[in-house]
């Protein structure tokens, strides 16, 4: 290679259409390309037979990944201790085999920690949504992405573009809510996280799948332009700015083109107007699918590959693309157009032979706090109180607890989906963390208890003898009521938990405290008229119980807000903050339909808002909050800056997130200052926009200052 040559354009001119193409392909279920024997691995025929088939690998995707789909656990799967080893036995043997030395990609799942044995579990995204915490997130990101760099893992795929649109969908735990500003803070979080670990993001799933018709997988999105831009492309613009090195293509079409076929999607947009220059790589599956709509699978690869796909996961369709060239030989230079761009990414993990990286995605100098503990007070700080009768919690008057309900006894409904088994002990259940501070008995005590704890709600558990779709979402029967694959219709809580809590209530002596567990927003209208405190808990991980004991015993505080809005009866779905009209009043039968709004949460004590200032300059807006705190000590709190934006050519919204911010409130009150673009926070150039904190309210217009209440003294 002379001077100044490019080595990925001298290594691209140097590989044939076969090697090419491999470079393309993530076919290869990870896990059954290496097997354990005894104290070690070896490497199966299917391993060997894909990389000879393409002179190497473009990547191997989920070789530690261990869950019931994958089949592999704690007798089969491959052990922590060792995982560095099988890394290096797996890319020494793709060096061997290809003529130039290039390495595999190694891809993994980590949607809320890497889904193998051994590594830590986090709160699920929905959780991480109701704590609003943007540098605890990254911070969790970065002690997730240490976890994988250390195994040898190059890319981390993680959630957070979806938006949590119909709660009757099985992947909303996956969500970080309803909000595209949330959302947005929450992905740039993960993706820098993971950066500072050395790890790279494939940010997922682009774009609107939240979208689908009825809350139904992988349907349409039936939006326009507008709503697109404005709800479902802010996340993915924050994670590509904060660094992601590639997008996942989606399931679902938007108004009838499907994402992985989608040129202005994928070009048009995501390179031409964004700049963007990582991969694309299509969801499990998705390019296979598209035969349904172009007729083979020869005509599916050739429409991904012309929308922008670079790799493929699983498909058939991109091991066709040698005979797709032959049949349309113009097309080889999107082939090198692809595999320039994954060379391109592999050159910055140091993957292509001898040369050194280019750009290196390495650790920075961060201080990684203990996961565990970082796991913990996400699940602390993710915790929402919907209500609360005087004096109930924190729950110390005396007596005995009576802890009952159906994941009152249960680690795995705190753990959500994608994970991998845990060791035994590893997490302890609501019963064993109450226990651990009170006196607690079972069903038998409730007459007597001093109070009932209620542990109600679902779980995203998968056992091993279940079925699974060709992608791994639940195919067939399932005890999970939520996760991948499991849409529902009636968004009650499962089974007699509404019989069981009227039970409760009769029979009690003391209050009612209602502990629900889930990862979708369900109908919990009688659950809170039935209750004398309610508190709300997405998937909180491993340390969830022992968040859940801390608020209830008075350890911690409720801190947590919803990320989404709770709606007050299944057939008012979707109801969302951010609608254009106020759906209040709309159904004869339902006149409230939402239950709790977006961003409510109560504490243990307050810090209310008393006054409000909002001050347009040229390019932004100032915004003055004044919080009263008479307390003896700091009160935790979020602060939400909403507007209403009129002036513009579109209905406005009831109401949009503008910006927001997790403070502590010292005694005596705080002023907190938020300055905002104005192209955010006006709809149009001669916009108005009423500005709205807590119960105050100030108008501001485009290019004039007013404010319609006092200055916070």
């Amino acid at each position: 290679m002379t001077a100044g040559t490019d080595p990925v354009e001298e290594l691209l001119g140097r590989l044939s259409l076969r090697e090419k193409v491999g470079q393309l392909n993530v076919r290869l279920h990870g896990w059954t390309g290496v097997e354990r024997r005894g104290d070690g691995y070896v490497l199966t025929e299917a391993f060997h037979a894909e990389v000879e088939r393409w002179g190497g690998l473009g990547g191997l995707y989920g070789v530690f990944r261990s869950d019931a789909w994958s089949g592999r656990g704690w007798q089969n799967g491959i052990r922590p201790e060792d995982r560095p080893d099988v890394a290096a036995l797996v890319t020494d043997a793709v060096r061997a085999k290809a003529r130039h030395g290039v390495a595999p990609l190694l891809i993994e799942e980590a949607p809320h920690g890497h889904q193998s044995l051994g590594q830590t579990l986090f709160p699920v995204n929905l959780a991480a949504g109701a704590a609003w915490d943007p540098e605890l997130t990254a911070e969790a990101a970065a002690a997730m992405g240490t976890e994988l760099r250390r195994d040898g893992v190059h890319v981390a795929l993680i959630s957070g573009l979806d938006l949590l649109r119909d709660p009757r969908w099985g992947r909303s735990e996956e969500c970080f809510g309803e909000d595209p500003r949330l959302a947005a803070a929450l992905t740039a979080a993960q993706v820098r996280g993971l950066a500072e670990a050395g790890v790279g993001s494939v940010i997922k799933h682009f774009a609107a799948q939240g979208e689908g018709l009825g809350g139904r997988n992988g349907h349409s999105a039936v939006i326009g332009p507008q709503d697109l831009a404005e709800l479902h492309l802010p996340a993915a613009r924050a994670g590509i700015e904060a660094g992601a090195v590639g997008v996942m293509a989606a399931y679902n079409d938007i108004d009838g083109i499907p994402c992985c076929a989608n040129p202005e999607l994928l070009t048009g947009l995501l390179r031409d107007d964004w700049g963007f220059d990582g991969i694309v790589l299509g969801d499990g599956l998705a390019i296979d699918r598209l035969a349904g709509q172009t007729g083979s699978l020869s005509a599916a690869a050739r429409s991904a590959l012309i929308a922008g796909v670079d790799q493929s996961l699983w498909d058939t369709a991109y091991t066709l693309l040698e005979d797709v060239v032959a049949a349309e030989p113009a097309l080889e230079h999107l082939i090198d157009r692809s595999c320039r761009r994954v060379l391109r990414l592999k050159h910055r993990f140091g993957l292509l032979g001898g040369l050194p990286p280019a750009d290196p995605i390495e650790p920075g100098p961060v201080i990684i706090r203990d996961p565990a503990v970082l796991s913990r007070q996400l699940a602390t700080r993710s915790l929402v109180l919907l209500d609360a009768a005087a004096g109930v919690l924190p729950a110390i008057a005396p007596g005995r607890l009576a802890v009952v309900g159906p994941n009152a006894d249960s680690v795995t409904c705190l753990l959500g989906d994608y994970v991998p088994p845990l060791r035994p002990g590893e997490a302890r259940t609501v019963r064993e963390a109450l226990a651990e501070r009170r006196p607690v008995v079972g069903p038998e005590g409730i007459a007597e208890a001093g109070a009932v704890i209620c542990v109600l709600g679902g779980t995203s558990h998968r056992a091993y003898s279940e079925e699974f779709a060709d992608n791994g979402a639940a195919g067939g029967l399932t005890a999970a009521t939520c996760g991948e694959g499991v849409d529902v219709a009636d968004l009650e809580l499962p089974g007699d938990q509404l019989e069981l809590l009227r039970r409760l209530r009769a029979e009690a002596r003391g209050p009612v405290i209602s502990v629900v567990i889930m990862g979708r927003p369900h109908v919990l209208t009688e659950v809170i008229e039935l209750s004398d405190a309610t508190v709300l808990a997405f998937y909180p991980g491993p340390y969830g119980a022992d968040a859940i004991a801390d608020l209830l015993t008075g350890v911690a505080e409720p801190v947590g807000r919803l990320p989404i809005t709770l709606p007050s009866a299944t057939g008012v779905v979707p109801v969302r903050y951010n609608d254009r009209l106020d759906p209040a009043g709309v159904y004869v039968d339902r006149s409230d339909p939402v239950l709790r709004p977006f961003g409510f949460g109560l504490g243990f004590r307050s810090a209310p808002v008393t006054g409000l200032t909002a001050t347009a300059g040229p390019d932004r807006v100032e915004v003055a909050v004044r919080l009263a705190n008479e307390s003896d000590g700091t009160v935790p709190e979020v602060i939400q800056v909403y507007g209403r934006r009129t002036g513009g050519p579109r209905w406005p919204r009831v109401r949009e997130l503008l910006a927001f911010r997790r403070v502590d409130v010292p005694p005596g009150g705080t002023l907190i200052d938020f300055s905002i673009p104005a192209d955010e926070a006006f709809a149009g150039p001669a916009g108005t926009t009423m500005i709205m904190v807590g119960e105050q309210r100030a108008e501001v217009a485009r290019l004039r200052s007013t404010a319609s209440c006092p200055a916070p003294s």
